[in-house]
């Protein structure tokens, strides 16, 4: 419940540019307009909702059954042939789409959160003079991680934890944080500065709800975006951790059918290579397309465009 001075305070000075009914209304409608944005959501939605057919059990859950011949070219009990054991493939693209929203979804979502919090808190302590222990630290840990070969560190973050089966989302995490740390970082000390944040720290709201109320929310242009590269970025590196046997356990994904294609493509046949591949482009694009449209429609310099 909000303390009568931070309703005041929300009346005087918004925390941001959509919290009244006219900026919510001004942000859907620059998506009604965009239409390679409504183009990226109607992808991810049509990816989602097959994601939640195979978590519902409704869909692909004949993925690992090995009841068709080498090879098979498409027929109407395999749509799009099988594989090198006879594994239906279009059972398995289907049911790869679920995992691919679990490692997006939990990779994006905890390194975004990551990112948020620590830039935030390094933006917030840094002065005119130079940030204190806390920027200091943060700074750092950026540093010492951006420094080490990306695919290199995640794949042996990935195999020193390789048997848990959240091996691969931590490396993911560890990892990926930093960008959205620094562009994050230097948001809030520009936002900082504004006269909602002053009026806050005025009347001597906590720290940690001027961050949270006032201060993030004018980040969520920059957080959306990173998300969705950071989704894009974890389903890439599946595919490099699967090549590497460090990618998804006891599942299908479409980084471990193309792992599995390097064979069949020898062999001249490309079904398994070209339905994992068209799926994996078309929802990277669906994604890219509908981060450029939130990233217009939300970013607070366009509020009065």
């Amino acid at each position: 419940m909000k303390t009568p001075q931070a309703l005041t305070l929300s009346r005087v000075f918004p925390a941001n540019a959509f919290e009244s009914d006219k900026g919510r209304g001004r942000v859907w409608s620059k998506l009604r307009r965009d239409k390679a944005g409504l183009l990226g959501l109607v992808i991810v939605t049509v990816f989602l909702l097959l994601s939640l057919g195979v978590l519902f059990g409704w869909l692909g859950q004949g993925w690992s059954i090995a009841d068709g011949g080498r090879w098979e070219p498409m027929s109407v009990n395999h749509w799009l042939g099988t594989n090198l054991l006879g594994q239906d493939i279009f059972q398995r693209a289907v049911f790869s789409t679920r995992t691919a929203f679990e490692i997006g979804l939990a990779v994006s979502l905890l390194s975004t959160l990551l990112g948020a919090l620590l830039g935030a808190l390094a933006g917030w302590y840094n002065t005119k003079l130079g940030g204190n222990w806390v920027d200091g630290s943060i700074l750092w840990l950026m540093g010492v991680l951006d420094s080490i070969p990306f695919y290199l560190f995640v794949a042996a973050v990935a195999y020193a934890l390789q048997g848990w089966p959240w091996a691969m989302h931590v490396a993911m995490i560890v990892t990926f944080w930093t960008t959205t740390g620094r562009l994050v970082r230097a948001e809030v000390m520009r936002i900082k500065s504004r006269g909602f944040v002053l009026s806050s720290r005025a009347i001597g709201l906590p720290v940690p709800v001027i961050l949270i109320r006032h201060v993030l929310p004018n980040t969520l242009h920059i957080l959306l975006v990173q998300a969705s590269m950071a989704f894009v970025a974890a389903i890439k590196t599946e595919v490099i951790l699967s090549f590497l046997g460090l990618g998804v356990q006891d599942s299908v994904s479409w980084g471990m059918m193309l792992a599995e294609s390097t064979q069949e493509v020898l062999a001249g046949h490309f079904n398994n290579f070209l339905t994992a591949s068209f799926m994996l482009f078309i929802l990277l694009l669906g994604f890219n397309l509908l981060a450029d449209a939130l990233q217009d429609a939300f970013d607070p310099r366009q509020a009065s465009l």
